[in-house]
């Protein structure tokens, strides 16, 4: 116990001022162990800086990335659906999970805040684990265990288990049943791989650039000009000089102008090559980093190499939407299937995000898809109603005959102004 003391709070205390942590080091080889000592439970890199979770959040485009994500998760609509038949799903009313769920999954967290959390988890270590706390068979509560200090393990007969130690360094083995587990991109199937030690690299460049800019800034002469002699200034002139600089200095006094002496000239000082060279490789880092967590560049702020208006950034929000978030949609709507629902719920009930909201265009294409969707009798106006956040209205719940088909049956009868009937129709 005297060695977990010792490491207890290695790469998470310090100026961050982040809880101290107690690592599972039963099964690190004595290189290992050493290894871990020396860079304080981070992992190393090339660049020579060791990466933790704390560090990495100080890199700007990393902390945009994890807040985009863990907090559109965390803000999303979210409800537990039941299927009463082939085609009708219902909220889930009174559904004991429908309440930790949406409205207190522990003593201390909102909804909002546990996601945000299991997000952040999976997103940095690639695993997410709570806790889950029983009433009967009903789910009560959902307790979040730290992934450094939560090890899963697979049985002979497949089933998981997951070894977690306590902050004061005990240990506890919990079955798969007592766990809900948030797997990121796995090769192996039980372990989700961290996105934080696939990037260390990029992260650990990154930090190193910064450190290198604010060395610069601190060490380094930034002057907007130098003054030139073509031989020694008198300390006459130089008093002169100085004096005159001082009162001319400030924002009133721009565009005055100086007195040189003594054959003086002046030269800008512009930006070297080289330093040029380090903020490219600075803006270089941030197109790196949005790209291991599927991010458009232009969510965090890197909009030099691509336009800031029209369609394409709207269709870049869609393709996040699709291709990044639509991943972390089912991946906590599947896990949350396999462990908090018992299996005889698994065919008729499901735990669904909406998110629709983020899918929405413009004023004038969304009236378009709708009026396409009411002439053709595949929505009802109470459905398009509820698309946007508004109460159904009486007589809102009837599907319109296509035109085709109106029209066809307008025929029968004679009636000559069936298209300007139907078109009035779909209008009111």
């Amino acid at each position: 116990m005297g060695l977990m003391k010792f490491v207890r709070g290695l790469g998470r205390g310090g100026a961050s001022g982040a809880r101290s942590q107690t690592f599972d080091l039963s099964n690190m080889s004595g290189e290992d162990l050493k290894e871990f000592i020396r860079i304080g439970g981070g992992m190393d890199t090339a660049s020579g800086v060791a990466i933790t979770d704390a560090r990495a959040m100080r890199v700007a485009a990393a902390w945009r990335c994890v807040n985009i994500i863990a907090g559109t998760i965390a803000s999303m609509p979210t409800d537990i659906i039941r299927r009463e038949s082939e085609t009708v799903r219902r909220p889930a009313v009174g559904h004991p999970l429908r309440r930790v769920l949406t409205v207190k999954p522990n003593q201390w967290q909102t909804p909002a805040e546990y996601k945000r959390l299991m997000q952040g988890h999976v997103l940095m270590r690639g695993n997410a684990y709570s806790r889950i706390v029983r009433s009967g068979k009903d789910v009560i509560a959902l307790l979040p265990m730290h992934p450094d200090r939560t090890r899963a393990e697979q049985n002979d007969d497949m089933t998981m288990r997951y070894r977690y130690t306590r902050p004061d360094g005990s240990f506890i083995t919990l079955q798969q049943k007592d766990v809900f587990h948030l797997r990121g991109m796995s090769l192996d199937g039980v372990h989700g791989m961290s996105v934080l030690s696939n990037m260390r690299e990029a992260l650990g460049l990154s930090i190193q650039t910064e450190t290198a800019g604010a060395s610069m800034f601190k060490n380094g002469v930034l002057a907007g000009g130098a003054y030139k002699h073509p031989g020694q200034l008198s300390d006459k002139a130089y008093d002169r000089l100085k004096s005159s600089l001082d009162e001319k200095s400030g924002a009133k006094k721009t565009g005055e102008w100086l007195i040189l002496e003594e054959g003086m000239d002046i030269a800008s000082v512009v930006l070297s090559a080289q330093d040029a060279q380090f903020l490219e490789t600075r803006d270089f880092q941030r197109y790196d980093i949005a790209m291991f967590f599927g991010v458009p560049p232009h969510m965090i702020g890197a909009t030099d190499k691509q336009t800031s208006w029209g369609s394409g950034i709207e269709a870049q929000g869609i393709g996040f939407v699709t291709y990044t978030l639509s991943d972390w949609f089912s991946i906590w709507e599947q896990a949350i299937k396999r462990d908090l629902l018992p299996p005889e719920e698994w065919e008729t009930v499901d735990f669904k995000f909406f998110p629709q909201g983020l899918l929405r265009g413009d004023t004038k294409a969304r009236k378009e898809f709708y009026q396409s969707a009411l002439q053709w009798g595949w929505m009802s106006p109470n459905e398009v109603r509820e698309k946007e956040d508004m109460n159904p209205r009486d007589g809102g719940d009837i599907y319109y005959d296509p035109p085709n088909t109106a029209g066809n049956q307008n025929e029968d009868t004679g009636d000559d102004n069936s298209q300007a009937s139907e078109d009035q129709r779909i209008q009111d």
